[in-house]
């Protein structure tokens, strides 16, 4: 009976504070920009060996992490809206390999782009699949380091529509955990009218496993 009872107080908890973030939240379609987060998989597993995509054979080297309305003074609007999710969250599990990521991102910030769920999702895979990995970052087996400043090169060279304006480079500690990139509302790339990234002179990259 204990039990049931903490998980009933649980279960209301987490729906008061849904609840409270949707009724504080922003507004749907209201922000400036989009920016597109792909997370370096490797890095993140080493502190989150338990989360789905550092399953044991997934081999992951950049997924995404989101793709989040901004503002042009950073940051931006979050649970805009209890709208539905999208109807087959699992057909994005090969860029974003993690149901919780998944439904994570829609309610914390699909919901303020202004589109269904089904649209949104439609855009991440287009903002996605235009963007080209750089060679060395495919799936590297042993780490290698590199300054953001040459990073941002390797992105450059292997899409031409990028400018270094328009990344960001992000780390944990001496560690790459991320690369952003500034898009339009129709993912065209702009420049990050905020930037907040990494300041080491060089960045580790973890290998794929």
């Amino acid at each position: 009976m204990a039990f049931f009872r903490s998980y009933a107080i649980g279960a209301l908890i987490a729906s008061a504070a849904f609840l409270f973030a949707y009724q504080h939240g922003g507004q749907p379609g209201v922000f400036d920009h989009y920016l597109l987060t792909l997370s370096w998989s490797p890095e993140f597993c080493y502190s989150n060996p338990q989360k789905a995509e550092c399953a044991a054979g997934q081999r992951r080297a950049f997924i995404v992490h989101g793709l989040w309305p901004e503002f042009r003074g950073g940051g931006g609007p979050e649970y805009c809206s209890p709208a539905p999710g999208p109807a087959q969250p699992a057909g994005m599990l090969d860029m974003m390999p993690d149901l919780h990521l998944i439904e994570h991102e829609w309610l914390a910030h699909g919901t303020c782009s202004g589109l269904s769920a089904d649209n949104y999702f439609g855009q991440i895979r287009k903002a996605f699949e235009s963007v080209r990995i750089p060679r060395q970052f495919a799936a590297p087996r042993a780490q290698f380091a590199i300054s953001p400043v040459d990073l941002k090169k390797a992105f450059e060279g292997a899409n031409p529509s990028l400018n270094d304006s328009g990344i960001m480079i992000q780390c944990r500690g001496p560690y790459l955990s991320a690369v952003e990139i500034c898009l339009s509302k129709d993912l065209r790339p702009i420049p990050c009218p905020a930037v907040h990234e990494c300041r080491a002179r060089m960045v580790r990259v973890a290998p794929v496993r």
